[in-house]
């Protein structure tokens, strides 16, 4: 029944990243049916954006009352139902309508899942999980292509999608009663269960009790692991949205070539975080977020060099991609040992709100500063994010340490 439970959200992880590059995928065909400017895709994502940031706030109480299971399975129905609504959407006002729950119901599910493998899974299966989110992102802009050529139209391929979310919502909601077993296996105490140095269950129903997010915040180093965790994510869709663009205006790279490397940047996300599952365990979640901000540190310093040869800039894109990959998943898979696993919804919650905050942010404060000072302050601006990360890491590892030694 465990493993039973882990496939089914190895499913689910996907079906996460189905949708996810959708609306960049299909957007040039979509503004030019609707008949809109090329930049409402923008209106798009923010909608999206901010339901993900509200229901991420949200999902700590929300979970708590209904549980993950329950919760996973509407938040992914209201995925399905929004997919669906796209694909019926003739008017650009529809598609920002569909787009409120299509938000609500990613950012709910991304918190109640992330936390509940954090709290009952090992390390490894966090990194080869979100690997997984990145094989849906990256299947989906082919959905959308086929869709496109075949003469389907941009709605088929979200109707495709939305089906597949609806089927998944059937499993999930068929599945509910493995979710209490796998809770009760993951309190005995279990290594698979408890994963990489999380500490023992407290009392069911201290699980039971509210954290309110003031409180939360209270919490000595969250304010730490938030900016830790912007900067990331602030720093990884800076580099999917404007390193082909770098590649291009700063280093006479062709454009064919340019995007291969950029497409490469996420794939090596992607295949980053399936090997980091092989040592996650051994090596441990801070390591992992260590080296990974060291090396997202050396592929900037490599797409810096002014070197004649473009080598080493296309050699360098593709180790920050590598670097990237275990930073997201050890930060949340050490929640519950950095911060209790009364708190660790609540606190994993906020961490959602501040990625989604730091994606959608970064990319245009990058286009703006890059307006005024050239493109060529793309790597910089990826070492300063990096800088930021490591340094308030680091911070919380100190005050963490201290903790367990005054204890």
């Amino acid at each position: 029944m465990y493993s039973l439970l882990l496939a089914i959200i190895y499913i689910a992880f996907i079906s996460l990243g189905l949708p996810d590059s959708l609306v960049g995928a299909g957007w040039p065909a979509m503004q030019k049916d609707l008949g809109v400017p090329v930049a409402f895709a923008g209106i798009i994502t923010m909608i999206i954006a901010s339901g993900t940031i509200v229901s991420s706030l949200a999902s700590e109480r929300v979970t708590r009352r209904f549980g993950a299971g329950a919760v996973t399975a509407v938040s992914v129905g209201m995925t399905a139902a929004a997919l669906i609504g796209f694909s019926t959407s003739g008017a650009f006002w529809t598609l920002c309508l569909w787009a409120i729950p299509y938000g609500l119901g990613a950012g709910a599910v991304d918190a109640a899942l992330n936390n509940y493998v954090a709290l009952h899974y090992a390390a490894r299966h966090m990194n080869w999980l979100h690997s997984f989110w990145g094989v849906g992102a990256s299947i989906s802009p082919f959905i959308m292509s086929w869709a496109i050529s075949s003469g389907r139209g941009w709605s088929s391929a979200y109707l495709t999608i939305g089906v597949v979310q609806a089927a998944l919502t059937l499993a999930l909601l068929l599945s509910l009663p493995l979710w209490g077993t796998a809770r009760r296996r993951g309190q005995g105490g279990g290594a698979e269960a408890a994963g990489d140095g999380a500490p023992p269950t407290e009392d069911g129903e201290h699980h039971r009790t509210h954290v309110p997010l003031s409180q939360a915040l209270r919490i000595p180093g969250v304010l730490l692991i938030l900016a830790a965790f912007f900067a990331y994510c602030a720093l990884e869709a800076t580099g999917i949205l404007w390193a082909a663009t770098y590649l291009v205006a700063e280093r006479g790279v062709g454009a064919a070539t340019a995007a291969a490397f950029a497409s490469l940047f996420l794939l090596g996300i992607t295949a980053g975080r399936f090997l980091a599952g092989f040592v996650a365990d051994r090596i441990g979640d801070r390591q992992l977020i260590r080296g990974g901000f060291a090396v997202v540190g050396i592929g900037a310093l490599l797409l810096a060099l002014p070197l004649e040869t473009d080598l080493l800039a296309l050699v360098g894109l593709v180790i920050a991609g590598l670097g990237c990959a275990p930073i997201y998943p050890a930060i949340i898979h050490s929640t519950p040992g950095n911060f209790g696993r009364r708190s660790s919804q609540a606190i994993i919650g906020i961490q959602m709100a501040a990625a989604y905050t730091g994606s959608t942010l970064a990319p245009p404060l990058f286009g703006a500063v890059s307006t005024w000072t050239g493109m060529w302050i793309l790597p910089f601006f990826l070492a300063a994010l990096v800088i930021l990360g490591l340094v308030m890491s680091e911070r919380l590892n100190r005050l963490v340490a201290a903790r367990e030694g005054a204890a």
